[in-house]
């Protein structure tokens, strides 16, 4: 089988990751792309030996080692699995920005998505959702979290909020529906026909991080949608947490007018 241990560098190799008196670039940073190199060509699920052996083969401490490990874990080269080990991640999933649901986008790219959920329930409406839904502020919001999967692999925690006064009812038709575009289509006449969105980067919470099974702290994508109708009446508006060493989105873009 090969691993890691099998393409490990010769006494040289380890000699010049260890010469960096004479450059400025770090040697951890010099064994993070050492490593890099030798984990492209093997595929995803391949072990990667521990700390302790890395050490020892490339003649470095294992500070060192953890610190490239944990960079190419953060970047999604790498993934550890508690209790198991570290291994060569799986490729990352890429979406396109486009005004899709999750379902339609994974299953565009031949995984199986799956929803499971983690809370529904009414709140009423701050000031931020009272502007975004158009309605007053104490007013009922329907808040749903969920927990997306692709090919049962937790990819992202996705609340969605939407006005309890416009879609009555709605908490019930979800319990038959878990689309929430279709149930909104379906049962009340309403299809998102434009949205806004943005992305930001922030540390993955304790609770988020239970939830989609990585490790407090890794970078996590937070994208916000605020979606409105063809009659451009405010839709939803979602808050959405994407795990970044296994996420990342594209965009077609064109200059103005063209």
């Amino acid at each position: 089988m090969s691993t890691v241990a099998s393409a490990m560098p010769t006494d040289g190799d380890a000699a010049g990751l260890a010469e960096d008196a004479s450059t400025r670039i770090p040697k951890y940073y010099r064994l993070k792309r050492h490593l890099l190199s030798i984990t492209e060509s093997m595929p995803p699920g391949t072990p990667v030996p521990p700390e302790r052996t890395l050490s020892v083969e490339f003649g470095t401490s294992r500070t060192t080692v953890r610190q490239a490990v944990h960079e190419l874990v953060v970047e999604g080269r790498l993934t550890r699995v508690q209790g198991r080990g570290t291994f060569v991640a799986q490729p990352k999933v890429t979406q396109q920005l486009q005004l899709t649901s999750y379902t339609e986008d994974m299953r565009a790219q031949g995984l199986e998505p799956t929803s499971r959920l983690v809370e529904i329930g009414f709140i009423p409406a701050d000031s931020e959702l009272a502007s975004r839904l158009a309605i007053n502020a104490g007013t009922r919001v329907l808040r749903i979290e969920r927990l997306r999967f692709a090919n049962g692999e937790p990819m992202a925690i996705e609340a969605v909020h939407v006005a309890a006064s416009r879609f009555p009812s709605l908490r019930k038709h979800l319990e038959k529906n878990m689309s929430l575009y279709s149930a909104l289509a379906e049962n009340y006449g309403v299809r998102v026909a434009q949205a806004t969105e943005t992305i930001e980067t922030l540390p993955a919470p304790p609770r988020e991080a239970a939830l989609l099974n990585t490790d407090i702290g890794l970078p996590m994508l937070l994208l916000t949608r605020h979606s409105w109708d063809e009659e451009h009446k405010p839709v939803e508006f979602v808050r959405s947490l994407y795990r970044g060493d296994r996420y990342r989105f594209t965009a077609h873009l064109r200059r103005p007018g063209a």
